[in-house]
Order: structure tokens, then C-alpha cells, then sequence
């Protein structure tokens, strides 16, 4: 009897007991979208209607209110809800957009820098990029009036707009280091080229950004985003964006191939 009270004891030993229930809960994710309006009066861009163009004016702007804008593609998108929208939140930005997608219990915050703040936004990516920007959580009301805290320090920045790095320099460097496994993505025209050596300084890894002329629309970002979430590689997720794009510009998914680049 001795000897089957001792097997029992060790029997218990083995068994897994489950673990606390918020701590199976996976972490939520954060990205964070700097997006510079177009600007036909700030911005050395082709220019574009005036309604497109305005960079004091989010709602129908090219790269936020338009169709393919980030606002309103994602607002669009099944997988992605609308929390909240807040306007106004800082003297640089317009607007600042919420979403976020259940199935990968990822948030995404938007902003819509004014055009002529484009320095701003490049700057404000930079930071974030590099982990310097390490405020409180953000704490949002959504449209039903709930307040939603939404963790700090995103694992992944986005910039989205004009590459103004082909038009003005920048006075400082960024400086950081790869602890927060950080991971970019620059939308804008030859963004290797003219972001490489300030993203360079940050530490964070640029999962995807281009090598030439092109436009800066929200379908290659979600695109993008849809393979991150699912958690593909980095190829993966760069041929994901290139068939997007292929899709709407009309071009042949070897030429989309040839305008995005993944790594260093």
C-alpha cells in the first residue's frame, strides 16, 4: 500500500496544471501608421487635384480620405474594425484612426499628418522606429463610448506618404537598438534608398520598402499586414504587397515585384 500512495504522488507531480487564464491570452500587438497628406503646396509631389492634394484637409486627401487612402481602405476592410477616430489630437495631426483585428488581436493606430508637417511624421516614424517614443499606454473612447487602453511601444511603425527625405535632411540621428524586435515599413518613392541610413540607426528591421517610383496606397500596407499577421516570412510578405499592387496599378506582378524590397 506504501509503494502505490508514493506512484500516486508522483503521478501528481507530472500532471500539467492549467495555467492562469489572462496569462494564456496572447499579447495584443500594436501598429502604428505615420501618414504624411498629400500636399501639392508643401510636398515636391506631382501634383494631384486639388481636393487630393490638400494637405490641410484629411477627408478626401489621397493617401488617407480618398479610396484607397488608410483611413478608408481599412475602414473598408472586413478584418479590421473601426474603434474610434479623434480629431484633432495634436497640432501636427488632423486625424488619428483606430482599428483593430480580432483574429490577431492587433491594433492599428493612424495618423493624418498635415502636409506641411511632413518633417514632422518623418521624424515622429523615426522615433518610434528606434523605441524612443515610450509614452503611457494610449487610452482611446470608441464609439460606443468604452474606454480602450492600447499597450505602448508598437512592434511594428509604418510610414506612408511622400518620401520627404528626397527634399529635406534631417539635424539628428536616431538612435536605438534592436531589443524590441521593432519591424518597419516605408511606403513612400525609393524608400531603401533615401530612409536606409536613418532606419539604419533605429535597430529596427524594414520588413518592407521600395526601390523606385510608386504610389503609396493603403492595399500594399494591408496586404502586408495580412502576412505579418498570419506570421510569414519576410519573402512572403513582400510578394503578398507586390500582388496587390499589381492588382491595382495594373501591372504585371514581376514589375510589382521589382518595386519592393524586404531587409537590408
Amino acid at each position: 500500500m506504501k509503494s502505490r500512495w508514493w506512484l500516486l504522488a508522483a503521478w501528481v507531480c507530472v500532471i500539467p496544471f492549467p495555467r492562469n487564464a489572462g496569462a494564456q491570452e496572447k499579447t495584443a500587438r500594436v501598429v502604428h501608421v505615420y501618414v504624411a497628406l498629400a500636399d501639392n503646396e508643401h510636398q515636391g509631389i506631382v501634383p494631384v487635384s486639388k481636393a487630393l492634394g490638400n494637405g490641410e484637409e484629411a477627408g478626401r486627401n489621397l493617401y488617407w480620405g480618398a479610396a484607397f487612402g488608410v483611413r478608408t481602405y481599412f475602414r473598408n476592410s472586413a478584418e479590421w474594425k473601426e474603434l474610434a477616430s479623434v480629431q484633432k489630437p495634436t497640432a501636427a495631426v488632423l486625424e488619428r484612426v483606430v482599428f483593430y483585428h480580432a483574429a490577431g488581436n492587433v491594433y492599428l493606430i493612424a495618423d493624418a499628418y498635415r502636409g506641411q508637417e511632413i518633417k514632422t511624421a518623418v521624424t515622429g516614424f523615426l522615433e518610434a522606429a528606434a523605441g524612443l517614443r515610450t509614452d503611457a499606454a494610449t487610452k482611446i473612447k470608441s464609439t460606443k463610448g468604452k474606454e480602450i487602453e492600447i499597450p505602448s511601444g508598437p512592434q511594428m511603425v509604418v510610414y506612408v506618404g511622400h518620401d520627404g527625405l528626397m527634399d529635406f535632411a534631417l539635424e539628428r540621428a536616431f538612435s536605438g537598438d534592436a531589443g524590441g524586435k521593432r519591424q518597419a515599413i516605408v511606403l513612400a518613392c525609393a524608400s531603401k534608398l533615401f530612409f536606409g541610413p536613418s532606419l539604419k540607426t533605429t535597430g529596427a528591421e524594414p520588413l518592407l520598402w521600395t526601390t523606385g517610383l510608386m504610389a503609396p496606397e493603403a492595399y500594399a500596407l494591408k496586404a502586408a499586414l495580412d502576412g505579418w499577421i498570419a506570421g510569414e516570412g519576410a519573402e512572403e510578405i513582400r510578394q503578398r504587397a507586390a500582388r496587390a499592387y499589381a492588382k491595382y496599378q495594373k501591372i504585371s506582378v514581376t514589375a510589382a515585384g521589382r518595386l519592393f524590397a524586404t531587409g537590408w
